[in-house]
């Protein structure tokens, strides 16, 4: 029998998304990255890696460790639990984990190119053709008023759909979906190597998407749905 501290609760895609860890019962950890914090450029450098995941990341992750200390209610919630149980900043922290987590695992060095197999089919179901879907991602993208974030997400009988979020929110927290691919357009994510141009940024991240990370996660989530039917 493994000990608690060699426990973790993987959630949504596969992600480390909550466990529970040496540092105490029930805190949640800051999963590490894929691959190193320069692997991304010149599309995103490692200054903005840097600062996105070692001081906002984790400082989403400091703060509800924070809160979890505070209140014994908490101890022992996934990170989805804690979305989707809690509201205020409690929510907004837990949730800022959930988007990051995924944020990080939609993208790859070795990224870009087309998706394959079922999910480019379900694309194609939805939007058409691949260079449709690419203009509506980008258009809900670049397009969203202030803080948040744009999502490739499946529903149950496989179906996908882009969709934006604001502030922490996500297609989860809202009941709409799964999310496979998230692009955060906060202005923290692009501002030291962007400025204002977030269609730039956005333009880099199509050429680091992480198709077989999507593909594998939809194969996975569309057996469990199944399986649950």
């Amino acid at each position: 029998m493994p000990s608690i501290t060699s426990l973790c609760c993987a959630l949504w895609g596969g992600l480390l998304l909550f466990s529970f860890c040496p540092q105490g019962y029930g805190q949640v950890e800051l999963p590490a990255l894929p691959y190193g914090e320069s692997d991304l450029e010149p599309y995103i450098t490692e200054e903005t890696v840097s600062f996105h995941y070692g001081a906002h990341h984790q400082g989403y992750v400091n703060n509800m460790n924070a809160f979890i200390e505070a209140d014994p209610d908490l101890e022992g919630l996934s990170l989805s639990a804690l979305m989707n149980q809690t509201e205020g900043t409690i929510f907004n922290n837990a949730a800022q984990i959930y988007n990051h987590n995924l944020y990080w695992q939609s993208l790859s060095p070795s990224g870009g190119g087309m998706p394959e197999g079922d999910l480019y089919t379900a694309i194609l179901s939805a939007f058409g053709s691949y260079e449709d879907f690419q203009t509506a991602f980008t258009e809900l993208a670049s397009g969203h008023f202030g803080s948040g974030w744009a999502w490739l997400m499946m529903h149950e009988d496989g179906s996908v759909d882009v969709v934006d979020s604001h502030d922490a929110s996500n297609p989860e927290s809202d009941g709409l979906g799964f999310p496979l691919l998230v692009c955060d357009v906060w202005e923290h994510a692009y501002y030291l190597d962007y400025q204002n141009l977030r269609a730039s940024y956005i333009e880099g991240w199509w050429a680091l998407v992480n198709w077989d990370y999507a593909e594998s996660e939809y194969t996975r989530v569309l057996d469990e749905y199944n399986n649950k039917n």
